[in-house]
């Protein structure tokens, strides 16, 4: 994508932000309660993941009732949050049913800070997806602390001044340390900067940023249940919907 119709399309969705895109639709009436679905045989249905053709990543029942989204930021601490403390009870209780599918999209925030982690953990095998995306979260402080040396990061945003945006996906994966992370778990150096420099992949990213402008998605967190925005960002706040839509 050239460049400037990529940062005219990251403008758009600027005011989205960190910590809060939770403005309810609904999910107040109780629905009556889904049946279980059992998954294929020998398997769970948290091993059952693949790419969804908005763009996004599903884990469990393709065909399951209740369907969550997720736009979430891999640099987001209130994101990050959810992750930690939401993710697992969320597979274990409700993705393991069938009832529940569970669907992961990239809505990068922090712009250029959020360009490498979001190419690099979708530079895995779907399988491996979902666990990455807990590691990038579980350890999110390490990355916190360089996001927060303002001096730092404005001198870096000085020398990209010009670069394509994946060149700057590129410095800010190694400013931050995102490449030397996913090399300790397997994926290859080599691998890490071509699916960095993938412009096409950086353009499927966009695409998301402007599916959830039609979800309207305002920041990150944001959860849709069945088409219908969850009041909340909070684990509590989305499992009390899930309950009500029949979990």
């Amino acid at each position: 994508m050239n460049p400037r119709i990529l940062f005219a399309a990251l403008a758009a969705v600027s005011l989205a932000s960190c910590g809060g895109g939770g403005a309810s639709g609904g999910n107040s009436v109780a629905a009556a309660p889904v049946a279980a679905k059992p998954a294929p045989a020998g398997q769970n249905w948290t091993e059952v993941v693949s790419k969804t053709p908005e763009g996004g990543y599903r884990m469990g029942n393709p065909d399951a009732p209740i369907k969550l989204v997720e736009y979430g930021s891999r640099t987001c601490p209130t994101c990050g949050a959810f992750g930690q403390t939401g993710q697992k009870p969320l597979t274990e209780k409700y993705v393991t049913t069938g009832k529940v599918s569970y669907e992961f999209r990239d809505y990068m925030v922090h712009n250029q800070a959020d360009f490498a982690p979001s190419l690099l953990g979708r530079c895995v095998d779907p399988s491996a997806f979902f666990p990455l995306l807990e590691q990038m979260y579980l350890s999110q402080p390490q990355f916190e602390a360089k996001l927060a040396d303002q001096a730092a990061t404005n001198a870096l945003q000085a020398q990209l001044q010009g670069k394509t945006p994946n060149q700057m996906a590129a410095a800010w994966g190694d400013y931050l340390g995102y490449v030397e992370f996913v090399k300790q778990r397997g994926i290859p150096e080599a691998k890490a900067r071509a699916c960095i420099a993938d412009s096409k992949a950086l353009n499927e990213l966009i695409g998301l940023m402007n599916k959830g402008e039609g979800a309207t998605v305002s920041g990150t967190p944001t959860f849709i249940l069945n088409g219908t925005k969850v009041d909340g960002v909070s684990w509590p706040d989305v499992e009390a919907a899930l309950k009500r839509a029949g979990a």
